[in-house]
């Protein structure tokens, strides 16, 4: 996709290459935090640093899949130029409130996700 559509696709391939990156790096910090509490290196309680790291990582993930960049859609900008189009400012009013809409979207969903993920984790550990 090359051309900016509001509230569906604000970033290009180098953008969501990163976006993708970032969650692969968060969510490996998640899990070496959770495995050395778990194998008794760090105090149980650290696994609460866990938290942030896998939002970090969901918000990454689904950035790259719903190619939309949700620091952009706050902003009123978009970029494009990894896959051969523009980057810029979002000027019209009802684009900027479809961006945020789905900046707030994307958020929602990666804090349910974490939750989710979280939860079962604890209950994970509980069993162990």
């Amino acid at each position: 996709m090359t051309e900016y559509q509001p509230g569906v696709c604000n970033i290009g391939a180098d953008q969501r290459r990163a976006r993708r990156l970032s969650a692969v790096a968060s969510f490996a910090v998640a899990i070496g935090i959770a495995l050395a509490a778990v194998l008794g290196e760090i105090p149980d309680l650290s696994l609460w640093a866990t938290v942030p790291f896998v939002f970090g990582g969901y918000v990454g993930a689904l950035q790259d899949h719903f190619r939309f960049c949700v620091a952009f859609g706050a902003l009123a900008r978009y970029d494009l130029s990894g896959s051969g189009g523009s980057s810029g400012r979002v000027d019209a009013s009802e684009a900027v409130r479809a961006d945020r809409r789905r900046a707030a979207k994307i958020l929602l969903l990666a804090a349910v996700a974490t939750a989710v993920t979280s939860g079962l984790g604890a209950v994970f550990l509980q069993l162990v």
